[in-house]
């Protein structure tokens, strides 16, 4: 859907007809955004006389929207609502464009050959009455159930395999997804049993039931996530680690509402008011190494720490990736409030 800035209007139709799109972007020789031409213009200046091998280049115009490489998929998405069209343009920061996004897909974007796991099946009691009648993570935030924000992040970040963990309400889960077409991926489902939660990284053990092997480090996250985080930079920060997983860190932050006392044989020394510390905590995002997954049980309950921790006692490089990006763990009313704007 992106055409040279000297195509004709002949050329230009082809590519709307090809890609069933209502919007072609041209690009001069080295790839930067000239502008924008729609399918209605085009057929407009072909009734009032333009002919079919006429240069494009006079109907050019400015693009509705750009967005940026990396930019939430989530985000683009109710843009494109907002402004009523099918296609926005990814340019980067030379003004190239390196990919489009249109409702179903990315194109251009490099698809990537990693699995992404996303648990959910979680049973969200804190969260109750809410969660009495829709699972966790299908609580919207901003208009959007929680994971569909997550599974169009990944899709918009090149993965197009992801497995979702399911148990508590997994049908509605089940029948909101589908089988990942109308995301741009493919989904497959990881069912728990009704009577035996597997925990933040049993569900791993069945991807043993699929026949496959992932070819490639394996995504891991909590499906009660929002957050922006950089898939490809933590992708590359595993590679070069060299580890056999990385973990995603954020910084969790605590004022004490009181003056600190500091003291010394019952002298006083000083008197720190309200300080405030702050810890690098589990961001509860993780990438693996594919050999890992032999690791886990099948059909028991399995905390991913576990997974860890045995990587340690084992002497195996466990690598930490520092998220800057936006991140906010949705556990409690108060989280959720937050990440709805209404706290």
């Amino acid at each position: 859907m992106l055409a040279e800035h000297g195509a004709s209007i002949r050329e230009c139709l082809t590519i709307i007809d090809t890609h069933d799109v209502g919007t072609v972007f041209v690009v001069d020789d080295t790839g930067r955004l000239s502008g924008a031409v729609r399918e209605r213009e085009i057929r407009r200046a072909l009734v009032t006389g333009a002919q079919p091998d006429d240069p494009v280049a006079n109907l050019v115009g400015s693009p509705s929207a750009t967005a940026r490489p990396g930019e939430g998929r989530a985000e683009v998405l109710d843009v494109m609502r907002a402004l009523g069209v099918g296609e926005v343009p990814i340019v980067d920061g030379d003004g190239r464009v390196v990919g489009v996004h249109v409702e179903t897909d990315v194109v251009g974007a490099e698809p990537l050959t990693n699995w992404a796991v996303v648990m959910a099946g979680g049973r969200g009691t804190r969260l109750a009455p809410l969660t009495d009648s829709v699972p966790k993570p299908m609580l919207p935030v901003a208009g959007r159930p929680i994971l569909e924000r997550i599974v169009l992040h990944l899709v918009g970040a090149g993965i197009r395999r992801v497995f979702l963990s399911v148990n508590y309400l997994g049908d509605i889960v089940e029948e909101y997804f589908g089988d990942g077409s109308a995301y741009g991926c493919t989904i497959d489902y990881l069912r728990e049993r009704a009577d035996r939660p597997l925990g933040t990284g049993g569900a791993l053990g069945l991807l043993d039931e699929i026949g496959e092997r992932p070819a490639a480090p394996v995504l891991l996250m909590n499906g009660d996530l929002v957050t922006g985080f950089s898939v490809a930079d933590l992708l590359a920060a595993h590679e070069a680690h060299g580890g056999v997983a990385t973990l995603a860190a954020t910084e969790y932050e605590h004022q004490v509402p009181f003056g600190v006392l500091e003291s010394d044989d019952g002298r006083l020394r000083r008197i720190v008011e309200k300080p405030r510390h702050s810890w690098s905590v589990n961001a509860g995002i993780y990438v693996l190494s594919p050999a890992l997954l032999a690791r886990v049980p099948r059909d028991e309950p399995y905390p991913v720490t576990r997974l860890f921790e045995d990587c340690l006692a084992r002497g195996e490089g466990v690598g930490v990736w520092p998220l800057r990006d936006s991140w906010q763990d949705i556990g409690r009313p108060a989280e959720l409030a937050q990440a709805r704007g209404q706290a």
